[in-house]
């Protein structure tokens, strides 16, 4: 991992938390996962936080030891659940793209912000999973096991094992092919030509 010399705790109460209000907490995180999207991981520090937020930097770490703690608690901070039933899985699938290009943008650049940082790092990667990753795995799998419950597609269709991996490829390769990420527009269109013909829906 990057060495975050200029980046060391100051000699405080390490174990001793300091009281800030929930309220508070969410300002700091919200600024830290700004400065990820904006600046990348090595660019972020304790000292920048610190006077973006107007606090003491001694205030961040005994509340958060280190950086990378710092970003896994924003980051956990940041996970959401969805709950999108339309009863149609193909319908199911159309909202589940359309909510995913909504924040397309914002997530895409945290991932690509932490690609370097999140596998040298357990806890690191570990929140990435949990804010980003598994809630979106979670939903989909729970639009399946209803559409496979109504009967709308077989339990042992070969196609459904790979929906998260094509929705989460399609994600990540648009910036990088062609220099815009999947806006909802997109993802609909994706679902609509390539996941549910592959499921036999139309």
């Amino acid at each position: 991992m990057t060495s975050q010399a200029g980046d060391r705790p100051e000699p405080v109460g390490a174990t001793r938390r300091s009281k800030i209000t929930p309220e508070r907490e969410q300002e700091f995180f919200e600024a830290v996962l700004e400065q990820l999207r904006e600046c990348g991981y090595d660019s972020v520090t304790m000292e920048g936080i610190a006077a973006s937020t107007r606090c003491s930097k001694s205030t961040l770490y005994r509340q958060w030891k280190t950086k990378p703690q710092f970003v896994a608690a924003a980051l956990r901070s940041h996970r959401r659940t969805r709950c999108i039933d339309t009863g149609s899985l193909a319908d199911d699938l159309r909202e589940a793209a359309r909510a995913a290009g909504e924040l397309s943008g914002r997530d895409t650049k945290l991932l690509q912000a932490l690609a370097h940082a999140a596998p040298q790092d357990p806890e690191l990667q570990r929140a990435l999973r949990e804010a980003l990753v598994e809630p979106e795995i979670a939903a989909l799998k729970e639009i399946i096991r209803r559409g496979v419950e109504r009967g709308e597609v077989p339990a042992d269709h070969p196609a459904l094992e790979y929906i998260p991996a094509q929705m989460f490829g399609v994600l990540r390769i648009r910036p990088v092919l062609e220099g815009e990420y999947a806006d909802p527009d997109y993802l609909v269109r994706f679902v609509e030509a390539a996941v549910l013909p592959a499921l036999g829906l139309r």
